[in-house]
């Protein structure tokens, strides 16, 4: 699943991190034998799904190595100031062919990449979607085609949130407690990495 005719998976690695107590970025902060954004792009990178990344000056990186260039998009540290709707916004523009996007944050590093191509097949039948695990919303959230206007406008750091208040999002239930776990703070990291090094944990 990697041509125009599939939707495509935006990660996005631009945001400032500001709730992360700790030192550095919280998505340089280590976790297993890579980082947290080293993790969440090895998911996106097993699910076969075309990826499209987009990072910051600052983390750039970190991607480069895994993502052919033609599939970042670099913004400059004044346009990653502007928040998760303008990166939305970016990564949508970027892939304007595909049928839909699949948002995923870049501190998802336990996300499974069977949910991600479940959540792309529900995009086959309905325009708006979401992870669910256990009766609880989790990521990626998947838009259609049809949204692309929308999607393009988004700016500041409301994100997607106007859209699914707008439009009846469908769950797609998996069986991925990693839906629900996002780094943003030193506590959340030390939860990803008990649950990483857990047995029968992937690595």
């Amino acid at each position: 699943m990697n041509n125009a005719a599939h939707p495509v998976v935006l990660l996005l690695a631009a945001g400032q991190g500001r709730r992360f107590g700790g030192a550095g970025h919280k998505l340089e902060q280590p976790l297993g034998d890579s980082t947290v954004l080293g993790r969440t792009l090895s998911s996106a990178l097993a699910s076969r799904l075309r990826l499209i990344v987009v990072c910051s000056e600052r983390l750039a990186p970190l991607v480069r190595g895994n993502v052919a260039a033609r599939d970042m998009v670099v913004l400059s540290e004044q346009q990653a100031r502007e928040g998760m709707g303008s990166s939305i916004a970016a990564g949508v523009s970027a892939a304007a062919d595909a049928s839909g996007w699949l948002i995923l944050p870049g501190d998802m590093p336990l996300l499974k990449p069977d949910t991600l191509r479940a959540v792309a097949r529900s995009l086959q039948r309905d325009p708006v979607v979401f992870a669910q695990y256990r009766g609880q919303r989790g990521h990626p959230v998947g838009f259609s085609q049809e949204l692309y206007s929308e999607l393009i406008a988004l700016r500041g750091d409301e994100g997607a949130r106007r859209l699914l208040a707008r439009y009846a999002a469908e769950p797609v239930a998996v069986d991925d407690p990693g839906v629900l776990l996002d780094v943003d703070t030193e506590d959340d990291l030390a939860r990803a990495q008990a649950k990483h090094s857990a047995p029968g944990a992937l690595t």
